[in-house]
């Protein structure tokens, strides 16, 4: 039996993965399960975030779906390991869940020259501490700082990131990352709403600093996986279809979602943890 690819997220910047992930591979299905109405999980305890994760894990494996990525770096960062280690050999042990911290930290090595890299993302990815720990693991001698950026969601969610207001608090978080170290050369989006603060975030950047966004990299990751794994790659079901999941209103999911893809959803309200 074949089924779609999931794609999990605690809301919508998930979405600008999805977005990538469907550029660099059509062919498959896709399932997308935002989890709006207990967004965002940036602040949120490890045990309710593998938990809430978990539930959403579970939903979509009962859809069918062989694989699932976590397109949220929250998730990836407090939920991921836990339960690939502790929860898929009983509950699906032939079936697979990757996030996107890993992918994105194995470039690191290729775009950072001086090796001191910033780290921006939610308090809850920032307090986890898994982007210095994965990026020592492959680039020992790397320095690594990190700036919470709490505010930058909810700009996004409410479709300010591109009005004069946002400028302040984007400006705000780039001088804060920069002071901490001024010869970072490479810093990480590790939310995936922040891509659409880009263009803001290049304007207060100093020349020569680069700046990794997650889709992209997660995409052609995904791409390399399912070559390496054909046992997986063989009950993805490919039509080119894509539905869309939410616990909040559908219709609220629809409108917004217009700000991270182009063209038009319609998605379906779903309950979690019942």
């Amino acid at each position: 039996m074949k089924g779609p690819v999931g794609v999990f997220d605690s809301g919508y910047g998930g979405l600008t993965i999805l977005d990538k992930v469907r550029s660099c591979l059509p062919e498959y299905d896709y399932l997308y399960l935002g989890d709006n109405a207990r967004s965002p999980y940036g602040n949120r305890s490890f045990e309710t975030v593998y938990e809430f994760t978990l539930q959403a894990v579970r939903w979509l494996f009962e859809q069918g779906c062989p694989l699932i990525i976590l397109a949220c770096n929250t998730a990836s960062a407090k939920a991921l390991r836990t339960i690939q280690q502790h929860d898929l050999p009983d509950l699906a042990p032939d079936r697979r869940v990757l996030g996107v911290i890993r992918p994105t930290v194995e470039n690191v090595g290729r775009i950072s020259i001086s090796g001191h890299v910033g780290i921006l993302g939610t308090e809850g990815t920032v307090n986890s501490g898994s982007y210095p720990i994965e990026i020592h693991k492959l680039f020992p001698e790397t320095t690594v700082v990190s700036e919470a950026c709490p505010l930058w969601v909810p700009l996004v969610e409410n479709n300010e990131h591109d009005k004069e207001g946002a400028d302040y608090f984007v400006r705000q978080h780039i001088n804060n990352i920069l002071k901490k170290d001024p010869q970072i050369d490479t810093l990480i989006l590790a939310c995936t709403h922040y891509p659409l603060l880009e263009a803001k975030i290049r304007k207060y950047l100093p020349e020569g600093v680069n700046l990794i966004a997650q889709g992209a990299l997660v995409a052609e990751s995904l791409k390399d996986y399912l070559h390496r794994h054909p046992e997986i790659d063989g009950r993805c079901s490919k039509n080119s279809v894509c539905r869309f999941y939410t616990t909040d209103s559908a219709e609220k999911f629809n409108s917004l979602a217009s700000l991270f893809l182009k063209g038009e959803v319609q998605a379906e309200k779903i309950v979690l943890g019942k």
